[in-house]
């Protein structure tokens, strides 16, 4: 295993930063408010504890209002431990694990002297280093580069350098590679977005709730400029904070947004264009009139930079005014963010064919449309014989062959993780004929969403019909189509007890490996003397999902969407869909169907 090299000291010079920072140029910190004068701030060691004890509401309260200084030793222990309580995995925090990569992608553990190429997601008009040294600088060049090798996956990032640049300030620099690879792995909050569309999201995001929740700052920026412009502004909403903050209030931002993530960014914005409002807008003083000059001469995002750059407004009153911004609740923030993400991924399918509409049930054609569909079918869709020798495999609960009517753009434009293109052929020849016409659309998966239960419910709760694909780690592959909304959950019947199953006789289990099989509704079979037990196609709660019951469950998944188990059940008369019975899930989709506007 390499050694730690010389470059990583283990005592820093000052005793809040680490030996990679500038200290001459870190700018003098301003004496604390009278508010905050006389309380005692609270140590890492107390904040451990509370995260330990998993009381996260007090940590977070703690965190906004404990005004920790820039050059306060508390962060060399803090960040590392906010940071890492999101981390999904042991394997890569082992000791040495950092310099084996680094080993493995330059060679040797020393800093080469010749400048690090830098991964692809980066963007290299905004890798900010502050105030590292030069030798800071190349370290944080080496851990972004270790981090692309050792992720792929992340396309587009560019908050990843300035983040891990901040970070390096007062960890070392493994310690700063496993906080970065924390927060990127997260499951249960955001923290940092790693594609170009997500990252389209976040400003329109911002955009959205700006325009609701701070109606008078966002007017006001729009009056300044023309429209083409604003939504210009709205996108560099980040480096408002990252790049335009004082860095004595960039801190105490990054000490919550470790902690809570990416909606503490959110309310920064917000509270700047607030204060930037406030500061600009009033023409009856010498000041604001200056300031509408300026704006006049100048522009508006110009005069942004400016009044962050020379802010007056002490970091513990940012975050006041971020943090009393009402109605923005964690919840409230997810809805916008997915909704938006909805749009955006419809235009995309907008822009590749001709689905336009939504996925709900209203939009679902009649009869009638169905038929109309049909009519021009031989202009959207492609027909396909399924062969006998492809349905032989699948058992006795196959149908027979069938001509598939599958739509040249649901599959050309499925990019899924579980199925291949033969597995989708044969799904889709499952499916309802008049779903075949529509676009699946991808609305929740584990790969980008994380492992929540809650998070599945906002994405997918109000979408009818959905279909649910399970991938496990020993690479079976099964699932179900489920005819009703999952926010039926939620409904009650005539006494006001809230129903334990939902659903319809729509609702079929499959199988695609390693046997093929599709698992109708028992009551498609024309029996008339069906029992209660073979009705039990849905039910869901907060700690779990469950679809098929009676003498046995066909699929059930826990609140954290990991484990599940599968039995023969009475609703489905399906046999377990995997050879164990219990089962882990490594990847789980799910989608929705966009209609199609004639």
């Amino acid at each position: 295993m390499p050694t730690m090299p010389s470059v990583m000291e283990h005592e820093a010079e000052h005793p809040a930063f680490s030996p990679h920072v500038d200290v001459a140029r870190v700018p003098q910190l301003a004496p604390a408010s009278p508010a905050s004068a006389g309380k005692p701030l609270r140590t890492a060691a107390e904040v451990q504890t509370l995260l330990t004890q998993g009381k996260n509401t007090e940590v977070k309260m703690l965190l906004r209002t404990n005004a920790w200084p820039a050059d306060h030793p508390v962060r060399r222990e803090l960040w590392s431990a906010l940071c890492l309580q999101h981390h999904n995995s042991k394997s890569d925090m082992a000791d040495g694990f950092y310099w084996d990569m680094v080993t493995q992608v330059f060679g040797s553990t020393e800093l080469p002297d010749r400048p690090i190429s830098l991964p692809p997601f980066v963007e290299p008009g905004h890798c900010h280093s502050y105030h590292l040294t030069q030798k800071g600088s190349s370290i944080a060049d080496r851990v972004v580069s270790v981090l692309g090798y050792a992720c792929p996956d992340i396309v587009y990032s560019p908050s990843i350098y300035p983040i891990c640049a901040l970070l390096l300030h007062y960890l070392s620099e493994e310690e700063c590679y496993h906080c970065i690879t924390s927060l990127v792995s997260s499951k249960k909050k955001q923290f940092i977005t790693q594609t170009k569309s997500l990252h389209e999201v976040t400003w329109k995001t911002v955009m959205q709730i700006c325009k609701k929740h701070v109606k008078a700052a966002a007017v006001h920026l729009q009056r300044q400029c023309p429209s083409s412009r604003v939504e210009r502004i709205y996108m560099d909403w980040i480096w408002w904070v990252l790049q335009g903050l004082p860095f004595t209030h960039l801190v105490r931002v990054m000490d919550c947004f470790f902690h809570e993530g990416i909606k503490v960014l959110y309310r920064v914005a917000m509270a700047i264009l607030v204060l930037f409002h406030k500061h600009t807008s009033s023409t009856s003083t010498a000041g604001g009139a200056e300031w509408s000059a300026d704006i006049q001469k100048n522009g508006i995002d110009a005069a942004l930079t400016k009044f962050l750059k020379e802010i007056t407004i002490p970091p513990n009153k940012v975050l006041k005014a971020a943090f009393g911004i009402r109605g923005l609740s964690s919840s409230y923030i997810s809805r916008v963010f997915i909704r938006t993400e909805m749009i955006l991924q419809s235009k995309t399918v907008i822009r590749s064919g001709p689905m336009v509409r939504s996925r709900s049930n209203e939009n679902l054609p009649n009869s009638q449309s169905q038929n109309n569909i049909q009519m021009v079918s031989h202009t959207l869709t492609i027909r396909e014989k399924v062969s006998e020798e492809i349905y032989n495999e699948m058992g006795e609960h196959t149908p027979g062959p069938r001509t598939v009517a599958v739509g040249v753009y649901p599959v050309q434009n499925i990019r899924s993780q579980i199925l291949d293109s033969q597995d989708l052929l044969a799904l889709w020849s499952w499916l309802p004929v008049r779903i075949t016409m529509y676009q699946p659309i991808l609305l929740y998966t584990t790969e980008e969403h994380g492992c929540s239960l809650t998070t599945f419910y906002v994405r997918v709760e109000q979408h009818e019909p959905t279909l649910l694909m399970i991938k496990t780690i020993n690479n079976e592959i099964f699932g179900a189509y489920c005819s009703s909304k999952w926010g039926e959950r939620n409904l009650k019947d005539d006494r006001g007890n809230r129903q334990a199953y939902f659903g319809t006789g729509e609702t079929f289990l499959f199988s695609l490996y390693p046997e093929r099989a599709k698992y109708p509704w028992v009551g498609m079979e024309g029996e008339n003397t069906l029992g209660h037990a073979a009705e039990l196609f849905m039910a869901a709660d907060s700690k779990m999902i469950t679809i098929g019951g009676g003498e046995g469950q066909a699929i059930w998944m826990d609140e954290n969407i990991r484990y599940g188990k599968t039995d023969r059940c009475q609703t489905f008369n399906n046999p377990p869909l995997c050879k164990t019975g219990d089962f882990e899930i490594r990847v789980l989709e799910v989608y929705g169907f966009a209609a199609e506007q004639m």
